[in-house]
């Protein structure tokens, strides 16, 4: 961290540890509202800046707590004032159909929903209820609905429904007053609820890790008829930084065999993200073993069928990100 004005040598290691305790919640707020994760870890090293400078007049009239949620509210604030809205390929336009391998229009980073490691914005540990909210509120289609809200929507549902503040605590720290913030979650909520982000209350906030089992045997083999009987019949398949998209089984199968026939023979390594069933994805390469193709981020409907499979193909991003190997090696057979 830059120490630029900081506090007396006697309590400056004492307040970098006192903010550090809070860094992974706060990445985590800053992630819903800014949809990146890149972006949501540069708003957390700026707040932490702006404390470290500011510390010397906070009063002590709310929580340290409190006093950075504050900060980080206002840093995502100025980013999304110049901010083009995050996306995913099914909000840019329609879907393809999978025989031609065009693959889109490329996008730049700062366009799409981007993945994120669970340890980075999840608590290890906690009650299990709230937990589970944590998980479901950053799965990439709650992410991605979140974009459509203006941000102080966005912020208002964040800290009312999943970090769970009081009406007047959200009021307080939004300079703003009760009746507005309930004003705005009751409008928040009526845009998600158009957004089509149920599933199964049974394994809500859970990974299932059977399901992701049985597609990653089915994906390594490319057994496509064994990967058909896990879709979801609206299941979509999608590539960021391509604005592609296919819907439903049969289109997913004819990508795969088609245009995504190179992902035969592929390996894979289990990854934690977005409180989802997530793998890096490794190529075979011509040379032996195999190389990075992508970071894949499976949804379902939380009883027993895919929705999504989004892979994002930037793997000089995604990978380090998520401790993947840059390449496994012919023995990992």
């Amino acid at each position: 961290m830059t120490q630029t004005a900081s506090p007396d040598a006697g309590t400056s290691h004492d307040l970098a540890a006192r903010l550090e305790v809070h860094r992974r919640e706060l990445t985590g707020y800053c992630y819903r509202l800014l949809g990146g994760a890149a972006d949501a870890d540069d708003a957390v090293q700026e707040t932490m800046l702006r404390a470290w400078r500011a510390y010397d007049r906070f009063e002590g009239r709310s929580s340290l707590r409190s006093w950075l949620y504050r900060i980080a509210t206002n840093v995502c604030f100025d980013a999304l004032g110049s901010a083009k809205r995050r996306e995913r390929p099914m909000g840019i336009g329609g879907p393809q159909p999978a025989e031609i391998e065009y693959l889109g229009e490329t996008l730049t980073e700062e366009r799409w929903v981007e993945p994120v490691p669970d340890d980075a914005v999840l608590p290890r540990e906690g009650d299990p209820a709230d937990m589970a909210v944590g998980r479901e509120s950053v799965r990439l289609a709650f992410v991605a609905a979140l974009q459509h809200l203006p941000p102080r929507q966005r912020a208002v549902l964040v800290l009312r429904e999943v970090l769970r503040w009081s009406a007047a605590e959200t009021a307080s720290l939004l300079d703003t007053t009760v009746a507005s913030v309930n004003s705005a979650l009751q409008r928040a909520r009526a845009t998600l609820g158009t957004k089509n982000l149920s599933r199964d209350a049974d394994r809500w906030g859970e990974v299932d890790e059977a399901l992701l089992e049985r597609y990653l045997d089915a994906f390594e083999r490319y057994d496509m008829d064994a990967l058909v009987a896990l879709l979801h019949d609206d299941a979509v398949l999608n590539m960021p930084p391509y604005t592609l998209w296919v819907s439903g089984p049969a289109e997913v199968v004819r990508w795969m065999v088609g245009p995504g026939h190179g992902c035969r023979g592929s390996r894979c390594l289990r990854v934690h993200a977005n409180g989802s069933m997530a793998f890096g994805q490794y190529r075979a390469a011509p040379e032996g073993g195999w190389t990075p193709w992508g970071l894949v981020v499976l949804e379902d409907d939380g009883a027993g069928r895919i929705t999504g499979i989004t892979t994002f193909l930037d793997t000089a991003t995604w990978f380090p990100r998520f401790g993947l190997p840059d390449r496994l090696p012919a023995e990992h057979a």
